[in-house]
């Protein structure tokens, strides 16, 4: 009985401490009084081989100053090494006769006001900037006063990495920047989610005093999953392309994770789905996402 009500007692304890603490600290928080924030749907067109390659995501957000218009063009880069656009000098590298271009910028090195008036200055009808590597596709509303007649928007540093190295293979890529959806203030929005949570927490810490589940590990579950992975990609089908097979013919598909040509001798791995790529290629992408980069055919669900 003693130990009983030891433990109900830490327990009890624990979930007042906690409630004190998230109380402290969302008091803490600065008042928010900001504007909306609005996503960006971005439609992303490219070309592989013979094929059009067509994504639409809601993949980035309208800066705090930006026109929330539709814009569109080519995706163009700055010319040179460094990709932030923060020297005044700082030229495109436009094609020819192309009339409306998208400037893709890094984040950093400057102002987000700075390298969006550059691109402004050299003609851009938008500019897209990617955020900082090793943040995902983690994005926020961009604050650039001064720069109101021209869209802008943030992306996440995968995906402008992505749209980077396409740009730097030579393939001409294509976006169409639409308004999405307003999201509220998050303070005000949230206010009630947090108390909610709190309230959960509570009955949560309760309950588990009572009865505590055998929830397998978190690590554990990935562990397994890679090992299935890994499994599954040993299974699937590899051929050695030759002299004479169709694959070879220069107007069929090329690789569309490294877009290089199929040559003889070539090791290529065959997928469930019946579409195939260089095994040094596809395997660390199967690794990754376990699907097909071109139906998103999951391996360990076929």
């Amino acid at each position: 009985m003693s130990l009983l009500t030891t433990s109900s007692s830490t327990h009890s304890s624990v979930s007042f401490g906690l409630l004190r603490l998230i109380i402290f600290l969302l008091l803490s928080l600065p008042d928010s009084k900001g504007k909306a924030i609005w996503t960006a749907h971005l439609n992303i067109t490219f070309q592989v081989g013979n094929r059009i390659i067509s994504e639409l995501g809601e993949s980035g957000v309208f800066g705090n100053h930006s026109p929330l218009e539709r814009v569109s063009g080519v995706v163009v880069l700055p010319e040179g090494w460094n990709q932030n656009a923060c020297n005044p000098m700082t030229n495109f590298s436009k094609p020819v006769q192309t009339d409306s271009w998208l400037a893709l910028i890094e984040r950093g090195g400057c102002t987000f006001t700075h390298k969006i008036n550059v691109a402004a200055e050299k003609g851009a009808n938008g500019v897209i900037i990617y955020n900082y590597p090793g943040t995902g596709n983690k994005v926020f509303p961009m604050s650039h006063q001064g720069t109101e007649n021209i869209v802008a928007v943030m992306i996440g540093n995968l995906k402008g990495m992505e749209l980077l190295h396409l740009i730097q293979k030579g393939v001409y890529v294509t976006i169409i920047i639409e308004v999405g959806r307003m999201h509220m203030p998050w303070l005000s929005h949230y206010v009630m989610s947090l108390f909610t949570f709190l309230a959960a927490t509570v009955v949560y810490l309760f309950l588990y005093c009572a009865w505590r589940p055998r929830v397998p590990n978190s690590s554990t579950r990935r562990r397994q999953t890679k090992a299935d992975v890994k499994k599954a990609i040993g299974q699937l089908q590899l051929r050695v392309l030759k002299e004479g097979d169709k694959e070879l013919d220069p107007n069929e598909d090329n690789c569309v994770v490294c877009f290089d040509i199929y040559k003889p001798q070539d090791v290529v791995r065959i997928l469930t789905c019946k579409h195939f790529f260089h095994k040094a290629c596809i395997d660390p992408w199967l690794f990754a996402h376990r699907t097909c980069p071109m139906c998103k055919c999951d391996i360990l669900k076929t």
